[in-house]
């Protein structure tokens, strides 16, 4: 078990039982001694719909339940609308989440009652677990008496995205709801259809699906292709597993970019300060009027750097990442209503803000997207490649410059470089790649920028090539 760019991960079968018990067991202790909780108080817990995480919950809720805690039980909720619920309640929560990794794998995400823990935190929980450990404290690790509060919260997010936009700001539109197995899958129909969209759900599926909104397989761009040519959809939408991360496809099933919902949602907001990691589209910050800053990939480095922003004085400051998944540092006035602050990744006011963009506009997603004139990026990732060889191939890439140019060889010519988070290379004929390893899976991602579509692909190929080169030739 490790903590990643977004939470504790690891294999299902490893998480459940002990694992599971002694991390939340961490946290609560962590919660009892920094003051941030007491025995009494109300702990929500959420879950995915791996077959692992009813049992990593019930784990998670004994374990709370022999601490002194309250356990709210808050079922199959997006992670935004829990994270929601914990914030009006000044409540801590707990949701049980691998997100868009396998279903053999699975992963805890915390919040303290102020919102999403830090790297501090889970530091210090980290330390508590491993204490735990050494001593061979005794846990409870079977499910406690719970309080159903699924309704409740699941109501508060809705009422949260029904008041975004006008009435009937979607009318005329038809809109697929790829459902999968996303937790989002029901809200985001109530919501679109509140709008007036026409809306037909796809896909439901009663198994685990993993959607990747970041590199979007071929199975999935194939899917949507054949639904939007069969139903002429003006959009396809999803999420990844826990409704963190928004999926948008426009009329021809292509999907948009993450970090484009992002910069159509900062706008949309007015945003004056945005914060976003180093993986996102280098063109966001000619993008639009707001300030942009920079930071590694992960929620808590995002939402540490809206943090400094907010303590500088800065108004109006949000962040999201190349996901899409947008948070927000401060409240936002929004079709006349006073919307709180959600530090948290959340899906549905990237895709509010771009699909109510196309109506407004009365154009197709695809010309909406196109009056950007973002620099074309794609991204990918080998998938089970083990966490050594990406481990190794950093370290030889930083190793000289030499090394590094030696490996772009047969890609470009190095011009520079930064090592914010991964190594991102710009060549000499202005096009981008970026190697990093995922920080929650065994995975190695490349992301790429390009002046054409075509020679976007062609470098992330060439990038994803040399990296399985790389690892099998050693």
């Amino acid at each position: 078990m490790k903590f990643g760019t977004s939470g504790l991960r690891g294999l299902s079968v490893d998480l459940k039982g002990r694992a599971s018990a002694l991390y939340a067991t961490a946290f609560g202790k962590y919660l009892l001694q920094t003051g941030k909780a007491r025995a009494g108080d109300v702990i929500l817990i959420g879950r995915d719909f791996r077959d692992s995480s009813p049992e990593i919950s019930g784990n998670c809720a004994g374990a709370l339940d022999t601490l002194g805690f309250r356990i709210f039980d808050c079922g199959t909720v997006p992670t935004p609308a829990l994270a929601l619920y914990g914030l009006e309640r000044n409540a801590a929560c707990l949701m049980v989440t691998g997100s868009h990794i396998p279903a053999d794998r699975n992963g805890i995400k915390f919040y303290r009652p102020d919102g999403e823990i830090d790297k501090s935190d889970e530091a210090a929980i980290t330390a508590l677990a491993a204490e735990i450990e050494r001593t061979g404290e005794a846990m409870t690790q079977a499910p406690a008496e719970t309080e159903e509060h699924e309704a409740i919260c699941r109501q508060l997010f809705f009422e949260r995205n029904a008041a975004l936009l006008p009435q009937g700001a979607l009318s005329g539109m038809k809109i697929g709801v790829y459902q999968h197995s996303s937790v989002a899958r029901d809200l985001l129909v109530d919501v679109l259809a509140h709008y007036g969209a026409e809306i037909t759900a796809l896909g439901r599926s009663e198994s685990f699906i993993p959607v990747d909104t970041e590199a979007v397989s071929d199975e999935t761009i194939a899917l949507m292709k054949h639904w939007v040519s069969e139903h002429k959809f003006d959009a396809i939408v999803s999420t990844d597993g826990d409704g963190d991360r928004p999926l948008v496809a426009d009329e021809t099933g292509t999907p948009l970019r993450g970090d484009l919902l992002g910069v159509v949602a900062a706008s949309f907001l007015g945003a004056g300060t945005v914060v976003t990691p180093v993986t996102s589209n280098s063109g966001i910050e000619a993008a639009g009027s707001f300030a942009v800053r920079r930071t590694r990939v992960g929620s808590p480095f995002v939402i540490s750097a809206m943090e400094e922003a907010v303590a500088a004085g800065k108004d109006h400051v949000m962040g999201f990442e190349a996901n899409g998944g947008l948070l927000t540092a401060t409240a936002f006035d929004i079709n006349g209503r006073n919307v709180r602050a959600l530090p948290t990744r959340d899906c549905f006011i990237p895709m509010l803000a771009i699909l109510s963009l196309a109506a407004t506009r009365k154009q197709p997603l695809s010309a909406v997207a196109a009056s950007y004139h973002l620099p074309f990026a794609a991204a990918d990732r080998l998938e089970n490649f083990p966490v050594e060889t990406s481990a190794a191939l950093m370290q030889y890439l930083r190793a000289t410059d030499e090394n590094l140019s030696a490996f772009l060889q047969p890609i470009g010519e190095l011009a520079t470089k930064s090592d914010i988070d991964g190594l991102r290379v710009t060549l000499k004929d202005g096009r981008i790649i970026h190697f990093r390893p995922s920080g929650n899976a065994p995975e190695m991602r490349c992301y790429v920028e390009a002046r054409s579509e075509t020679a976007a692909l062609d470098l992330l190929t060439a990038g994803l090539t040399r990296i399985r080169d790389w690892a099998e030739a050693r």
